[in-house]
């Protein structure tokens, strides 16, 4: 007996003005969008030939190649050349404009959240992800079974990140900490307590945690008598993070030769949704604006 499937009634919300010349992709800019990220995209060089491409173009043809994982040579024709997406990319990489640009957005993010600006307790972890032929360090993580690579990053409460460091596979947690935290420790001056599980419980790693820092890394682990999965109070938000990150389908892997390149697609992956916080793709309607719902009813 062939299902049946009930057909969706309900129309999608409409998309926020968007002001393109050709076809809308779903992961293009809206205008609001692009009004942010404009700001911290640095000016044409002076001299030579005028810049021809829009920035705008290349930021949506990074996001597409983002979203769907392919390869820059795949890009569709509708976007600037390949050559000229993939050289911003590294570019902007190299000169730390996507660092500045996410750093000024998870500010702005957690200040809309009613949040403050900076972070006062945080979480870290890792994870274990596979490489491919293209080459770059690599190592074998033997707890997880994993040939490739290790992304350690630290989140605040909200999820958002506060740093990224990518290392080989066979690098343990508690060792890969060291460079993600000294990251964190400029760019953080108000943290004060960072979340971990119990692989991170070493003596020394704590004191140095201590020492050279200033912060208390607190250590939440489950007992012996849990079984299976766990929600671990304040752990389980950077486990989110790695679940968002999931959606980008370049990061289903480490498709990367440089781990640089790696840490700054996790950048890209994590601005692309922070905009999308402060300026929503789609305009979703208020539950008084629902259909049945009275202004009477909505008080």
């Amino acid at each position: 007996m062939l299902r049946t499937y009930k057909k969706r009634t309900s129309p999608r919300a409409p998309r926020t003005a968007t002001t393109q010349p050709r076809r809308v992709y779903p992961t293009d800019l809206t205008d609001a969008q692009w009004e942010i990220l404009q700001k911290g995209l640095p000016p044409a060089p002076g001299g030579g030939r005028p810049r021809t491409t829009e920035l705008r173009e290349v930021l949506n043809a990074i996001l597409y190649v983002m979203r769907t994982g392919c390869a820059w040579q795949m890009l569709p024709h509708d976007f600037p050349p390949p050559g000229t997406v993939s050289d911003s990319f590294s570019k902007w990489r190299g000169n730390g404009t996507i660092a500045r640009i996410h750093d000024a957005l998870r500010s702005q993010v957690r200040v809309a959240s009613e949040h403050e600006p900076e972070p006062s307790a945080a979480s870290l972890d890792s994870q274990s992800v596979q490489t491919t032929e293209v080459g770059g360090i690599k190592g074998f993580d033997a707890g997880k079974l994993v040939k490739g690579r290790k992304r350690h990053i630290l989140v605040d409460t909200l999820g958002l990140l506060v740093a990224v460091v990518v290392t080989s596979a066979n690098v343990q947690d508690y060792h890969g900490a060291k460079p993600v935290l000294k990251k964190a420790k400029d760019r953080s001056p108000r943290l004060k307590v960072v979340g971990v599980d119990g692989i991170y419980e070493k003596e020394w790693r704590i004191a140095w945690v201590k020492s050279e820092c200033g912060w208390e890394l607190q250590v939440i682990k489950r007992t012996d008598k849990d079984k299976g999965f766990k929600l671990l109070p304040k752990r389980w938000v950077v486990e989110r993070t790695f679940a968002w990150l999931g959606r980008y389908r370049r990061l289903s892997k480490d498709y990367e030769k440089l781990t640089e390149t790696s840490e700054a697609m996790i950048q890209m992956a994590m601005i692309h949704m922070m905009v999308r916080r402060l300026e929503p793709t789609r305009q979703y309607p208020l539950a008084s604006q629902k259909a049945g719902v009275g202004p009477a009813q909505a008080a």
